[in-house]
């Protein structure tokens, strides 16, 4: 008997779906997930006979809806009734559950272990950003429509989504009118090409220091913005990066209102960090008078009256108005020492006449504002001449880094998953030298000053241990229709560019707060201060940059002395090295932790380390632990017992310690939980 081929072709056909390609994994600088795809299901009940049953006699739909509700229900967030009415539906081929049905892959195992007849999963994949509210702004996220392809909007997923979408594959296969696979079908496929994944230069460590630091002067000062950088010294590499406003990765709640990113894409005038860059010119050219004495106040150019901040400083040496950030010296510096030309040619060697180029969407340049007298004048001081934060960066580079400016940088290297290959790598990259080594060691002195001298701006910003350098800013902010804001104490950007250790620097910090709400007797600047100590002093101890100096004398007569620490490993603490150590050295705060007669088991600071007077030494005995009153500890003697005694420390606040808990003499073991309660000075 003869058969219709014709007709049997009618009843098949190919066809073809797609195999969706994996979006590259962002990843930060030690291998931490920072985005990446992840499936997530849909739950759904088939629930007309239609479907009728498989070869087993199985049915495909729900035939039990009170059991299968039941069963549901230990699973996903609905109660019981609710899914029952669900599957009760009529005239209905399958349903769904709306955000309860959308499920974890455990979940969605433990439910295919019940074998409910009629239930399916529906899979899909979703970008999911495991730390949330988590450099934002850098990260960036990505969407799509109903039926369009997934797009990076914002920050590096923007940036790099040609690199990180890669491309879907194919499969095609014959199917008879019911859409069943023929058992003799060929399946041919074209595999899908994963994105690439993108290591950026962000630290997740530090990032997470630098957030909780935002957080906390957020919810302390309300201001309207704030910015913070955290920047390798050496070779520009960005270590984090976040602001306020910000939003959720996830949930994106408030993006609409935080959309730029106010390090790349805004400029504005700095204020006083930019008198580092008319510093260096001068510096540069030989022309800085620093023993000079000028009339501080007020100045007068043409018909435009330059004020400093305080008027009682009278007349001054050029060097004490850089530490006392006077407006006036560098007015003066700026049109009566350097020539118009030499200022601005180094105002372009210092790169802010062009973008930096830093792999992240829409950066914005300056707005250099020059041509008459009053103009140079106010941008020697940072005023009218707008500027982004990271060409501050780039240009403080320059200083950290012996003259060589380093193109700043977030993205380390770029790898092909599918064939395991590095397909770019950044090498640090030097983009100029505006100035010489020698120069850059005078200003790093000078930035010294700016927080150690008895007359520096920036005093707020140092750290016990460490020697901080950095210039302060106050910056005006233009009030629609012209002029200044200036109705309040607080209608100003206060800001900080800090480095350290400052003799060698390793990391570059610029934190900027606009319009703190301030107390009345409280400066902008503990709203910048509140955000850079504890972020800078986190940041040195998890990069094990051990600490520098010496805590100020008292007495500044008085000589400190610096005592290099023996071994006392071993020792019963009533031997005559140790109380030898003591009596010499009664400056030394000497905390013993254990019996008094107890062999010493460990001890804070290494053997042959320098300790000054001021600074505690921690030697712990064998027995018993009970914990010392740690009030007017710093964060960094707390760390160190911490380790030492290998607790498990809670810090809240930033400063000094003013509570504890557990309370003095409280014993402690190995394991145990320290929170500590810390305030800044005032």
């Amino acid at each position: 008997m003869g058969e219709n081929l014709l007709k049997k072709s009618d009843n098949l056909h190919t066809q073809t779906t797609n195999i969706t390609a994996e979006r590259g994994v962002i990843y930060d600088s030690h291998g931490e997930v920072l985005a990446q795809d992840a499936v997530s299901y849909t739950l759904q009940a088939v629930l007309s006979k239609e479907a009728k049953e498989d070869a087993n006699g199985v049915p495909r739909y729900v035939d039990n809806p009170k059991e299968t509700a039941k069963q549901l229900a230990q699973f996903i967030s609905m109660d019981e009734s609710q899914i029952l009415k669900k599957l009760q539906q009529e005239n209905v081929y399958q349903v769904e559950f709306g955000s309860a049905g959308k499920i974890s892959s455990t979940a969605k195992s433990q439910i295919e272990a019940l074998n409910l007849n009629g239930i399916l999963f529906k899979d899909e994949s979703k970008r999911f950003y495991p730390n949330g509210l988590f450099a934002s702004h850098i990260i960036g996220f990505v969407s799509a429509g109903e039926g369009e392809e997934v797009k990076g909007v914002l920050g590096l997923e923007k940036q790099y989504n040609d690199i990180l979408e890669g491309a879907n594959g194919v499969k095609s296969f014959k199917v008879d009118k019911r859409g069943r696979i023929l058992p003799t079908s060929d399946v041919v496929a074209t595999p899908a090409q994963n994105g690439q994944d993108i290591h950026t230069t962000l630290d997740k460590k530090i990032q997470i220091f630098l957030e909780e630091a935002l957080k906390s002067a957020e919810a302390e000062y309300q201001p309207e913005k704030m910015i913070g950088i955290v920047a390798d010294a050496k070779t520009g590499a960005i270590l984090a990066m976040s602001q306020r406003p910000s939003f959720d990765l996830n949930t994106r709640k408030n993006a609409t209102n935080a959309w730029s990113n106010l390090a790349i894409e805004e400029s504005f005038e700095p204020g006083s960090t930019f008198k580092t860059i008319t510093l260096a010119a001068a510096v540069n050219e030989g022309i800085f008078p620093a023993n000079e004495l000028f009339r501080s106040g007020q100045m007068t150019i043409i018909d435009r009256t330059i004020r400093d901040y305080n008027q009682s400083w009278g007349t001054i040496s050029y060097l004490e108005g850089w530490q006392r950030s006077s407006n006036v010296g560098f007015a003066k510096l700026g049109t009566e020492k350097l020539k118009a030309e030499q200022f601005r040619d180094y105002i372009w060697r210092f790169g802010f006449e062009d973008k930096t180029g830093i792999e992240l969407p829409n950066e914005v340049s300056s707005s250099i504002v020059f041509k008459y007298p009053i103009e140079r004048a106010t941008t020697a001081f940072g005023q009218g001449t707008a500027v982004t934060p990271i060409q501050q960066i780039q240009a403080m580079t320059a200083i950290t880094n012996g003259g060589q400016m380093m193109k700043p940088y977030i993205v380390d290297k770029i790898v092909d998953s599918n064939k395991k290959e590095v397909t770019y790598q950044h090498e640090p990259t030097v983009v100029g030298k505006p100035i010489t080594p020698e120069t850059a060691k005078t200003i790093l002195s000078y930035l010294d000053m700016v927080v150690s001298a008895e007359a520096g701006s920036g005093r707020i910003y140092a750290i016990d241990g460490y020697s901080i350098g950095g210039k302060t800013g106050t910056a005006q902010i233009p009030a629609p229709g012209g002029g200044y804001l200036g109705a309040k104490s607080s209608d100003y950007i206060f800001s900080f560019m800090g480095m350290a250790p400052i003799d060698d620097p390793e990391v570059i910090m610029y934190i900027a707060v606009q319009q703190p709400n301030l107390k009345p007797d409280e400066n902008g600047h503990r709203s910048v201060a509140h955000v850079f100590r504890p972020v800078m002093e986190k940041t040195l101890t998890y990069l094990n940059i051990k600490p520098d100096v010496k805590p100020e004398d008292k007495d500044t007569d008085e000589k400190i002395k610096a005592e290099v620490v023996p071994d006392f490993v071993n020792l019963d603490i009533t031997e005559t090295q140790l109380k030898a150590f003591q009596k010499e050295n009664p400056d030394i705060q000497t905390v013993i932790i254990g019996p008094p007669n107890g062999k010493v088991i460990a001890q804070s600071k290494a053997v042959g380390e320098k300790i000054f007077n001021g600074e505690r030494l921690v030697i712990v005995t064998e027995g018993e632990w009970k914990l010392p009153n740690l009030k007017g500890w710093s964060q960094r003697d707390v760390i160190q017992l911490s380790s030492i005694l290998q607790l498990e420390t809670n810090y809240e606040g930033q400063g000094f310690v003013t509570k504890q808990k557990p309370a003095k003499g409280t014993v402690v073991k190995a394991g145990d939980t320290l929170s500590v309660t810390m305030k800044l000075p005032r």
